[in-house]
Parts: structure tokens; C-alpha cells; sequence
């Protein structure tokens, strides 16, 4: 053929041994240029959809746009992201996008031109299971309660198998050319892979709580145990289809390679470790070793007959947990991997599907009874344990479709086998239909069966208003810095706890951010536990304030215990409420989200802190008080210290303030003087209740100062209008180190000495004379404590 007659073939000179004989030329079409000419190039620039990486950029840009618009739109009804992921997919691939507009489609998605979309999908994918298995910390399993591996391995063994005795019967029905698809599917429906319960509890927001704990380590058993049945499984299937020597060499292979990973790569890692200083990142040399391992690990799993992904996971396992180097590998590559590459497979495999293509309904039908009955089945497995070992019923009910849900996981695994023709695309669509209504459905029946803030609302005063000084009061302390747990402790010290009478309890709670790993962690170091990172030396600062705090008083009259949470930043309020929850506590102490200069300026403004105490006041199961510490700012004259105010408005938040200033003011050096604000003009108070109970609590607040021989003053000011009260509220914070204030500050928003405030506060959280108190205006060392009642409370 002459070239000349069509200039898309080239001529070119093979090397002499692949030679015809007789013959030194042959005809060749032109490989497949990556790379558009672009505007160099008229004819070219025209067909660039033609190039490889031009139509691969286009691609990407169409998936994240669409991905993103639908995610704004499903993430108001509560759906996962993979909702959108998927839809996406199901939109621009041949469902939609493909039936009606096919000329649009093969230009852009055609299926050749999705071969580098499914190139990224499993690296991200690979990589995906590395992090998650970097992230998981088997040693979870030796302190798992008896609950855990009693669901855990009862819903392990147990479906795996009735599957097996099952699925030759299915198998039957359906003639050899499905046989190994129905059996595939069946297989897979009786797992439950850790990745996919983390994705679901990160979505649930529910990870650090008791019911999250519970199914993280359920999970946890649950992939391990899955680990080890799938090698045995791929043992037999290989050495079914071939023979006894070729399944004896694939197993061979792989547990030489697990021992290379355990003897080898292990203390490689540690000696990584060894070599990266305290508080410094691994090297990126070493990350990408890591790298290398992890594509190798893939290779070696798929090669053996184990689905690629095995193989990272298991390498993942073997990284220590924790900083520096699980929480370096996290840092590099989470944002790549989880929010770039990953999300790819659910759009990639729905892109590969196309819900209107059946063609046999017989079997349809018998595949869709297969989906509806291992998920019933798949639930039932796992709430029978669970009822038998005494979980609340509705925590059954979440924790059961939880552990039943599909993702990532069950997707990998029906795309591996759609490239290999074990499921046609028939299947592979229902299949895949099937993982969307999963991520639609077991969402919304967990958000109606489970509210985990319901557990912090019950009927006990947890409070400092009905508090008796005869008995212990319980605080528990949050802090984030030193800086923070300085300011709580200066403060507790000023309730001068005393032997028999007004006793402290104090718990310690030091919020870190987690970092190399997927289980959230709480250390109490009254037992001893250790972490496997460095976080306990990390809280050893605020245990030695505490501790010489404690020392200072009478034995038993102030009492610490210390914790250490690392959990992700956006599940702290969890830690905070749950603790408060079970040591009972009736007052917690957050520390504000503002730091300031020895000279008065800004210095610090946290968005994440100000977030967890928003979270805080909207679900604590007691009183919350927000500390806003300015001691740092120099002082230039010298003035009588502990001059406490307390600004007296009206309402249940400021009689729970007053409880509080009314216990400050048992330190002897302490002045408390209570600032009535009274509004000029008459206005209608709705809850006339509120104010009966004002003037009972301060006329029981002044007898109880005179009988007890405190220092505290009553004045009242008289107050026009908005304006008014925010100029008293600044003179006051001219005067006193300390000012105490409800965060709502009034029974009713119709009085006028709240007229105009709403519209100008910047920390709507903190109520109208807290957002004042918070103003960077202020420029002298006044702290100030917004308080907030128990909030969660019903009446009977």
C-alpha cells in the first residue's frame, strides 16, 4: 500500500530481526499522538478530541463540574457524595447521555477514550486502600470488647458460609455461561470492608460516637477476617482452574511476599522513623519508595489471582501507625488520592453501565431477588448478634445497616470482573444500580433510627443552678493548647474548693488532631494506656498544670482525671459531649477560638475551634460556658485583682451565670459586683415566670452572701436602648478583670435594651454583650465567660 494515498500510515525500518523475509518494509498505522498540535496546526487543532490528553482533561472537567453541581444538590437532602459520584456517571455515560445524545457521546466518552478515566480510577483506587490500611490500627483488636467479636466474627463466618452452600443451587438456575458471575456476586455480598464503614460514618457524622466506635471495630474484625478467608478462597479457585501446582505457586508467591513486607519493609519503615527527627515530616526519598511498594504490592495481588487491591491494604497494615510516618503519608496523599483519584471509580463504573440494557429478564429478575435477599440477609446476620449481646434496639438497627452498606469496595471488585467477561454489561449495570440505591437508602434509615444527640436530653438538672455546694461539682475542662488549660485552671481555681464543701471534679479532656490513622482514639492516663504516637508526651504539659493545680488544695477538695482524644477535627464536639455525658458533668469549660498579643492585637482566629464550640452549645447534655482569655495583654497600672462582674439581664442563661460568679466569689480576695440591667421604657414580658425566678435566685443570692460572708455588691443600671447598653458594656470593661455574662442575656429579644444589636453581632454564639466582650476594640486584660444553661433538658 502506498503511504501517500493516506497520510494517517507511516513507513518506517523494523529492526532486521523482525523482518519479513523477502521483505524490508512494512505498513504501520500511526501510534496514538498524546499531544494536540493546538493552534500550530489548523487541520489538527480542529479534531483535538482525537489526542489523548486533550480529551482526558476534558473529560476530568466534565465529571468534576457535574459532580459538583449534583453534590450541592444532594448534600441538602443528606446524601453522601457518592451519590453524586455515581449520578454523574449514570448522566454522561450511555444511560443518558449515550441514548440520547450518542453523537456527543462517542466524541467525548466513547469507549476507547475511557481507558486513561479507568487508568486513574484504580491507581487513586490502589492507593485509596493503601491509605486505609495506613490508617487502620489492628492493635484495636486486643482491647475490642467481647460484644465486638462476637458480631464481628458471627458476621464473617456465618455468611460466608451459607454463600458457599448457596450459591451452587443459584448457580443452577441460571446455566454455565453466569454461573461464575452469580457466584462472584453472591461472594461479594457477604463481606463488609472497613473502607466503606469509614466512608459512611465520615458522611453519618457519628464516627466518635459509642455507635461509631462499636462499628469501626466490628468492621475492623470484619476486613481482616475477610483478608484471610479471600486468600484461602483464591487458593482453591486457582488451584481449581488449574491445577494443584499452579494454585501451590500462587500461594507461594504471595507469602514469600508477605514475609518480605513483614521482615523486610517493617523495619525499613522503622528505620525511616529512626531516621526523621521529632516533629518533622519523612522524607520525600522514602514516601516515594512507599510509593513504588505499593504499585508492586498491586501487581504481585493481581498476578497471584487476588484482586489488586489486597495488596496495598496489606502493605498499609504493616506501616506504624501515627506520626511520623502514617500521618506524613496521610499529609501527602489523602488530598490526591481520596479527593482526586478515588472518587473516580463510582463515576468510572457508572460510566461503564447502562441501566437499559437488559435483554434477558429472566435473568434479571433472578438477579435482582439475589441483591434484595443478601442485603435482608446481610442485615439479619449482623442484628441477631447484636440484639443477643444487648444493644438498644435502635442501635441494632443502625449499626446492622451500616455494616450492610456497599461502596468502593464492591464496585472494585464487580469492575475487576467485568473486564475479565465474567459479568456482561447487563449484570455489571444492575450491579452497580444496586450499590446507588445502597448509598441512597441506608443513609436516610440510619439518620431516622439513630440520633445520637437524642442520648444527651433527659430529665436531670446537669447544671450549676440546681447543683448542691454539699456535693461534688463535676467539670470537665476542653483544651486545644496550654494556653487554653492555663485559663480553665486559673479559673477553677477561683471556686476555692474546699473538703466537704463545694468539692471539684475536674476532667481534663486535650483535643489533638488525628493524624495516620482512621479510628478515633481516647487515652485516659489515670489507667496507664499508651498511644502509638507521640500524643500522650504532647499532653504531659497540661497533666503537670492540673496536677500542681490539684496540689494546692486539701486531699479530695479538687480531683483531675486526664484524657488525650485524637479525632478528626469536625467530630471533637462528639469527644467533648460524651464525655461530659458519662462522667456527668454540670458545667463544661471551651476555650474561645481568639488569641491576642501582649499588646492587645489579634494574633489568632481559629476557624476549626470556633466550629467545635458552635457544635458544643447546640448538643451538650449540660451547661456550657466559652472562657475568653485575655491575661496575656500587659497591664500598665497596678490595680487590686479578682474584680468579677456579673451583667444581669434576665433568663434562665444569666441566673446559670450568676450560679457560677456566686461560687467564683468564695475566694477571699474577690469582689463580685452584680450589674442589673433595667430597661427604661415598659415593654411586655411573654414569660413572666422567668422573671419570678430572676428575683427569687437573686434575693436567695444576696442572703446566702451575707450569711456566708462573701464580698459581693448588687447595683442596677438603668438602660435606653441598644446603643445605651453597649456603652455601659464597654465602661464595665474598663473596670473589672473578669465579667460573667448569660450568652442569651434576656428572657424575652422584644426588650428594647436589646433593640439594634442583632444586626451588628459578628459571634452570634456568643449572645449580644458576649460578641461585645469579644471585640478585638477591647485593649485592656479583661477576660469574660459566657455561659449557656443546659440546653438539651425535657420537662415531664
Amino acid at each position: 500500500m502506498d503511504a501517500s494515498m493516506n497520510p494517517s500510515m507511516d513507513l518506517y525500518q523494523p529492526p532486521f530481526f523482525f523482518r519479513a523475509p523477502g521483505d524490508n518494509r512494512i505498513c504501520s498505522g500511526n501510534p496514538n499522538i498524546i499531544h494536540s498540535p493546538a493552534i500550530w496546526d489548523q487541520n489538527g487543532a480542529k479534531h483535538f478530541l482525537a489526542f489523548a490528553l486533550p480529551r482526558l482533561q476534558l473529560q476530568l472537567a466534565i465529571i468534576f463540574v457535574f459532580t459538583f453541581a449534583l453534590h450541592n444538590v444532594f448534600k441538602r437532602f443528606n446524601l453522601p457524595r457518592i451519590v453524586a459520584e455515581m449520578m454523574c456517571g449514570f448522566i454522561i455515560g450511555p444511560t443518558f447521555l449515550g441514548r440520547y445524545f450518542p453523537t456527543v457521546w462517542k466524541s467525548i466518552f466513547s469507549s476507547d477514550g475511557n481507558l486513561y478515566i479507568g487508568t486513574l480510577a484504580k491507581v487513586g483506587y490502589m492507593y485509596l486502600m493503601f491509605l486505609i490500611g495506613v490508617k487502620m490500627d489492628p492493635s484495636k483488636i486486643k482491647a475490642s470488647q467481647k460484644k465486638a467479636w462476637i458480631i464481628g466474627i458471627v458476621s464473617t463466618v456465618l455468611p460466608v458460609t451459607v454463600g458457599l452452600h448457596i450459591s451452587p443451587f443459584v448457580a443452577a438456575k441460571v446455566g454455565w455461561i453466569r454461573n461464575p458471575a452469580i457466584r462472584f456476586i453472591i461472594g461479594t455480598q457477604t463481606i463488609a470492608q472497613f473502607p466503606v464503614v469509614v466512608g459512611l460514618l465520615t458522611d453519618l457524622k457519628i464516627m466518635n460516637t459509642e455507635l461509631g466506635h462499636l462499628a469501626l471495630t466490628v468492621a475492623l474484625i470484619r476486613t481482616l477476617l475477610s483478608i484471610l478467608l479471600s486468600m484461602q478462597t483464591t487458593y482453591l479457585r486457582v488451584t481449581a482452574q488449574g491445577s494443584a501446582a499452579v494454585g501451590a505457586q500462587s500461594a507461594a508467591i504471595y507469602f514469600t511476599w508477605f514475609l518480605f513486607t513483614l521482615y523486610v519493609l517493617r523495619p525499613i519503615f522503622r528505620w525511616m522513623i529512626r531516621r526523621t527527627p521529632e516533629g518533622k515530616q519523612v522524607r520525600d526519598e522514602y514516601i516515594a519508595f512507599i510509593c513504588c511498594m505499593v504499585l508492586a504490592s498491586a501487581v504481585i495481588s493481581d498476578n497471584v489471582g487476588v484482586l489488586y487491591h489486597f495488596g496495598p491494604i496489606c502493605l498499609g497494615l504493616i506501616v506504624p501507625v501515627g506520626p511520623p510516618l502514617g500521618s506524613t503519608l496521610v499529609d501527602r496523599l489523602d488530598t490526591m488520592v481520596t479527593g482526586w483519584l478515588a472518587p473516580l471509580l463510582f463515576t468510572f463504573c457508572s460510566l461503564q453501565s447502562d441501566l437499559f440494557e437488559i435483554y434477558d429478564m429472566k435473568f434479571q429478575k433472578l438477579l435482582i431477588v439475589v441483591l434484595v435477599l443478601s442485603n435482608f440477609f446481610k442485615f439479619a446476620i449482623v442484628f441477631i448478634p447484636t440484639v443477643i449481646c444487648k444493644v438498644p434496639l435502635k442501635d441494632s438497627i443502625a449499626l446492622s445497616l451500616i455494616l450492610s452498606a456497599e461502596g468502593n469496595v464492591e464496585l472494585a471488585g464487580y469492575l475487576a470482573y467485568r473486564e475479565n467477561d465474567t459479568l456482561d454489561l447487563q449484570t455489571f449495570s444492575t450491579v452497580t444500580g444496586s450499590v446507588l440505591v445502597c448509598a441512597i437508602i441506608i443513609p436516610i434509615l440510619v439518620r431516622t433510627c439513630y440520633d445520637h444527640a437524642i442520648i444527651y436530653r433527659g430529665y436531670n438538672q446537669r447544671n450549676l443552678v440546681h447543683s448542691s455546694e454539699e456535693t461534688e461539682l463535676k467539670v470537665l475542662v476542653s483544651a486545644h493548647r496550654i494556653d487554653d488549660a492555663i485559663a480553665a485552671g486559673n479559673l477553677l481555681e477561683g471556686m476555692h474548693p474546699t473538703k466537704g464543701s463545694n468539692e471539684l471534679g475536674v476532667y481534663v479532656i486535650h483535643l489533638l488532631e488525628l493524624a495516620g490513622r482512621a479510628s478515633p482514639l481516647l487515652i485516659n492516663h489515670q489507667l496507664g494506656q499508651k498511644s502509638s504516637s507521640r500524643s500522650g508526651s504532647r499532653s504531659q504539659e497540661i497533666i503537670d498544670l492540673f496536677r500542681s493545680y490539684e496540689s494546692k488544695f486539701p486531699h479530695g477538695a479538687f480531683s483531675t482525671q486526664m484524657f488525650t482524644a485524637l479525632s478528626l477535627p469536625k467530630f471533637m464536639h462528639d469527644d467533648i459531649c460524651l464525655m461530659a455525658f458519662e462522667k456527668q458533668a454540670c458545667f463544661i469549660i471551651l476555650p474561645f477560638h481568639r488569641k491576642w498579643s501582649a499588646q492587645g492585637r489579634l494574633i489568632l482566629d481559629n476557624t476549626v475551634v470556633r466550629s467545635i464550640n458552635q457544635n458544643v452549645l447546640n448538643m451538650a447534655p449540660c451547661s456550657v460556658g466559652i472562657l475568653i482569655d485575655r491575661r496575656k495583654i500587659l497591664e500598665l497600672e497596678t490595680k487590686e485583682r479578682h474584680r468579677m462582674a456579673i451583667i444581669f439581664m434576665g433568663g434562665k442563661d444569666d441566673r446559670e451565670a450568676l450560679a457560677v460568679a456566686k461560687r467564683l466569689a468564695r475566694t477571699p480576695d474577690s469582689q463580685l459586683t452584680i450589674i442589673r440591667f433595667i430597661a427604661m421604657e415598659e415593654w411586655e414580658n411573654k414569660n413572666a415566670w422567668d422573671a419570678v425566678l430572676d428575683m427569687e435566685f437573686l434575693k436567695d443570692v444576696k442572703l446566702k452572701a451575707l450569711h456566708q460572708g462573701l464580698r459581693i455588691s448588687y447595683k442596677e443600671e438603668n438602660v435606653k436602648d441598644g446603643a445605651d447598653l453597649a456603652s455601659l458594656v464597654h465602661t464595665i470593661a474598663e473596670v473589672y478583670d473578669l465579667i460573667i455574662v448569660g450568652r442569651h442575656g434576656i428572657a424575652s429579644e422584644s426588650s428594647p435594651m436589646l433593640n439594634g444589636l442583632s444586626e451588628w453581632m459578628d459571634l452570634p454564639e456568643l449572645g449580644p454583650i458576649g460578641d461585645m466582650l469579644a471585640s478585638s476594640d477591647i485593649r485592656r486584660p479583661v477576660s469574660a465567660l459566657i455561659v449557656q444553661h443546659q440546653s438539651h433538658l425535657h420537662n415531664k
